[in-house]
């Protein structure tokens, strides 16, 4: 009996505190709700696995990337030097606002992002597999 109290002890001391990070079922419904899946000829595969590589699923991650002199925020880590109020704000938004676990304002975002020239490239670096096809 002790030994599964003290199992049960650790396990709750182990579990990621990260209350914010989705499931990658819970992201893809988010993402297809909010219009991503072929949006701009991006699969919804592309937009979750492109969420779980920037964010391992956590709508209010925040990275720092001083030798790179950004901040990247949220799901899809959306860069604040053209993005978001930390930058020019071409999303016309508050960086703060892409941390919302509803995800609205990062699809918004995204959208945005994506019909520029360089596609998913323009800000969330994504090269190679993710690029849509022509």
């Amino acid at each position: 009996m002790k030994a599964s109290m003290v199992l049960s002890l650790i396990g709750c001391l182990v579990v990621p505190s990260g209350a914010a990070i989705m499931g990658r079922c819970k992201v893809a419904k988010k993402l297809y709700e909010g219009g991503l899946d072929y949006f701009e000829g991006y699969s919804l595969a592309n937009w979750v696995c492109l969420a779980y590589f920037e964010s391992k699923f956590n709508p209010t991650a925040i990275y720092e990337n001083s030798p790179g002199g950004y901040t990247g925020y949220g799901l899809f880590q959306i860069r604040s030097p053209d993005w978001c109020d930390r930058g020019k704000n071409r999303c016309h938004m508050s960086c703060s606002a892409l941390l919302n676990p509803d995800l609205k304002k990062t699809i918004e975002c995204a959208k945005r992002i994506v019909k520029g020239k360089d596609g998913m490239g323009a800000c969330l670096k994504v090269v190679g597999p993710y690029q849509a096809k022509q």
